[in-house]
């Protein structure tokens, strides 16, 4: 079955985004299987990481996360509308302001200081080598107090300090192990099994991503994200001709390039030339320069106007789109974006 996010408008929309719930609820139960007794919580932060935070919460909730996390209070508020039975965690600093809605709402914070108001579960956060948020020294937990944390500044790639961390962590921790103690992210889940503690907090390996930025599957994790568009026109280049702006892409012989209607304003990124989709199910390379609305490929031999492009899916990988622009999965996924008239997002669910 398949759920739309909004109104179908009758056509192919420029920009269409699939999310599979059925692989958001493989990838939970995968996750799930790699643990010892740690329960798994789901960070389902910015909109789940692009792919739409209640859909992808509920399904997670129903392949067995017990907790769901997010960045802000009105993060939170949607959730508990959707979802009122789920446990749900606030990671992100919270301002006096939104304290009411917080205990309104039945969620838990995370806190830096001891100065916390009543009526409110909280996890004191330890900084044991992040360098941001968190407690230098840890305070004596007091009433309220549900779980203690910390956070890894290089579990994917820097196993000697991770280990550092964790050692700080127990040091600090040891006294107070009846409270529910978590620390790992998706990538010390994966391959640091003592740091999985009480509860691992995992975010990008539910959405089937690497949390290593490789292309290789990850514990038999699936890609729940599909992104796909059409080419709009055709033409062809003849030599010297060029392309976008800056006229970064000339042609050295006759070219026929397919302009597709996607572009940085829906979170194809401007430093993605280079990279490659498909035309018709054949890769085509990204060239000359993306600008707001629309990207340029150079079109395999038989491609037409109208033929499918995939931006995201049948093996064309986040990853892959990472390393082109020097950057992580995780700023992919995050930054496609829906727009009134060019954008859907449709949720399958079978």
């Amino acid at each position: 079955m398949t759920l739309p996010s909004s109104s179908h408008n009758g056509g192919m929309p420029r920009s269409l985004v699939t999310v599979d719930l059925a692989s958001i609820r493989h990838n939970v139960r995968s996750l799930r299987g790699v643990l010892d007794r740690a329960e798994l919580w789901v960070v389902v932060k910015a909109d789940a990481y692009g792919h739409g935070a209640v859909p992808v919460a509920a399904a997670a909730v129903e392949a067995g996360a017990t907790a769901l996390l997010v960045a802000t209070v009105a993060e939170a508020g949607e959730l508990r509308c959707a979802l009122p039975a789920a446990r749900i965690l606030v990671l992100g600093s919270v301002d006096p302001s939104e304290i009411e809605d917080a205990r309104g709402a039945g969620v838990e914070l995370c806190v830096s200081a001891r100065d916390v108001p009543d009526g409110i579960s909280v996890h004191l956060k330890l900084d044991t080598g992040m360098g941001r948020w968190g407690m230098s020294e840890l305070v004596t937990p007091f009433p309220g107090v549900v779980g203690l944390m910390s956070h890894f500044a290089s579990s994917e790639s820097d196993p000697t300090f991770t280990e550092l961390q964790l050692e700080r962590f127990l040091a600090a921790t040891a006294p107070y192990a009846h409270l529910t103690r978590h620390i790992a992210n998706s990538a010390a889940t994966l391959r640091l099994p003592a740091a999985q503690l009480d509860a691992v907090r995992c975010g990008i390996a539910v959405y089937g991503i690497s949390p290593f930025g490789v292309d290789e599957p990850v514990e038999g994790l699936r890609p729940a994200l599909r992104w796909e568009s059409n080419v709009a026109l055709v033409k062809t280049l003849a030599v010297g001709e060029s392309t976008g702006y800056g006229r970064r892409f000339m042609a050295e012989s006759p070219t026929r390039i397919g302009i597709v209607p996607i572009g940085y304003a829906d979170g194809f990124r401007r430093d993605l030339t280079g990279t490659e989709v498909l035309v018709a199910g054949e890769r085509a390379a990204v060239v000359g320069t993306v600008s707001m609305d629309a990207l340029a490929v150079v079109l395999p031999a038989g491609a037409e106007e109208g033929d499918a492009v995939t931006l995201v899916g049948d093996g064309v990988l986040i990853e892959e789109h990472a390393r082109v622009s020097g950057t992580i999965g995780y700023e992919i996924a995050c930054g496609i974006v829906s727009r009134a008239g060019r954008s859907e997002r449709v949720f399958l669910d079978e």
